[in-house]
């Protein structure tokens, strides 16, 4: 493996907007609070998903944890970047996020997995900046409107084409683990497909699913509000004809029906239908869901978190969306500290409307961290503790890492 900490870019080594802090000159004595990163660390455990850790080292002796979103590539971007932090006070957030997103302007830092990298440093920097200060972290973004946050959680059965099954759980999951939130797969097999490449919806695909969601919404009733996910697989068409189907039953909203590239499609589908329509897990930075928010080209909006560019990205993108008295449903597919750093800005931006939860047949989940009861009954408590208020549990971290991976450092 390459090092990837000495890779040259001569346009990280030479930008004229270098946001150093030996570069802006920052020399004033902080007192307790001139601390340094002396290193940033990744381990990639193995969960439903491949969760990339990130661990800010400081000679402070504290350390903060972040999480970017899963899959490759990630962990070597942040071994990239380390240089760029090392010598930091990791207190000057907003600084060193701009920072790295200069520094890594040449190599793709406006989307992708450049700005998932930055948004696990990002994280974990509000993590330590919060044990510094002794402050949660929902204190480091504007303060709480609520002690615990609504989460929805994502439900898959083995047969998920099937609607009577997708009804038999979901009922299960509001009736057993509390649940009054629950999500759904739309873009499943219906045995009726012609074309797998060609998005479009025949109508007998259309018909079964309108009845996953007819069993679905009817059997749970009013115990529970119902989301159903398309994964940007259908034509402008065939999307706009399945929200009409589903005006007559009571969806929470429609995800992601249309690939989220053209954003004229996406305002047309969504003003197309009284269906309730939310995107934004593929859209990155508050730049990225801009057009979406001011265009009116959806109902609710889903930014993650670990992927879209950290905590405070994700506040901005929240405070964009309350301009347009647009909700915020945080989709998040993470481990605790991923969930836990979403948990914490939804609890301090006004307009959240839920967090995703998509690990509950997962029954190591929460070993990952010390700490127990991340979620009951739906909810999910914000700690007092300082920073994300969750304590990594390294022995579970190492049982549960992806292959040829090696353990961070302890704090």
């Amino acid at each position: 493996m390459p090092n990837y900490r000495t890779l040259r870019d001569p346009n990280a080594e030479y930008t004229m907007r270098d946001l150093s802090s030996e570069t802006m000159e920052l020399t004033a004595d902080r007192g307790p609070r001139d601390v340094e990163i002396t290193d940033v660390q990744t381990t990639m455990v193995d969960g439903n998903y491949p969760w990339i850790l990130v661990r800010v080292y400081t000679d402070a002796g504290l350390v903060g944890t972040g999480e970017s979103y899963w899959g490759g590539g990630d962990d070597a971007i942040i071994e990239r970047m380390a240089p760029f932090l090392i010598g930091e006070n990791p207190l000057d957030i907003d600084r060193l996020y701009e920072h790295l997103i200069q520094k890594m302007s040449g190599e793709g830092s406006i989307s992708g997995k450049v700005i998932s990298a930055i948004s696990g440093i990002e994280i974990a920097l509000h993590d330590v900046a919060g044990k510094i200060l002794e402050l949660p972290a929902y204190q480091l973004v504007g303060g709480k409107y609520r002690d615990e946050v609504r989460v929805y959680c994502d439900l898959h059965t083995e047969d998920e084409a099937n609607p009577v099954a997708c009804a038999d759980e979901g009922e299960r999951v509001v009736e057993e683990l509390g649940y009054d939130a629950i999500k759904f797969d739309l873009d499943v097999p219906s045995g009726h497909e012609k074309d797998r490449a060609n998005r479009h919806l025949r109508g007998p695909e259309i018909d079964h699913k309108v009845e996953i969601v007819r069993q679905v919404t009817e059997r749970v009733g009013d115990r529970a509000d119902v989301a159903f996910d398309c994964h940007w697989s259908f034509s402008a068409g065939s999307a706009k004809r399945l929200a009409r189907e589903l005006e007559a039953y009571d969806v929470w909203w429609l995800e992601d029906p249309v690939p989220p590239e053209n954003h004229d499609v996406q305002q047309e589908v969504t003003q197309s239908t009284t269906t309730p329509i939310t995107v934004g897990e593929n859209v990155y930075r508050t730049h990225g869901q801009r057009r979406l928010i001011e265009n009116q080209s959806i109902d609710i909006i889903a930014p993650d978190l670990p992927r879209v560019g950290g905590m405070r990205e994700t506040r901005k993108i929240a405070d964009l969306a309350d301009l347009y008295y647009v909700p915020v449903a945080m989709h998040n597919v993470s481990s605790p500290i991923g969930t836990m750093a979403s948990a914490q800005v939804a609890a301090a931006i006004p307009n959240s409307l839920a967090l995703e939860y998509h690990s509950y047949q997962l029954g190591w989940w929460e070993d990952l961290v010390e700490e127990d009861g991340l979620i009951e009954n739906g909810r999910m408590e914000v700690p007092e503790k300082p920073g994300l208020g969750l304590t990594l549990d390294l022995d579970a971290v190492e049982e549960h890492m992806v292959e040829g991976e090696t353990l961070f450092d302890e704090a």
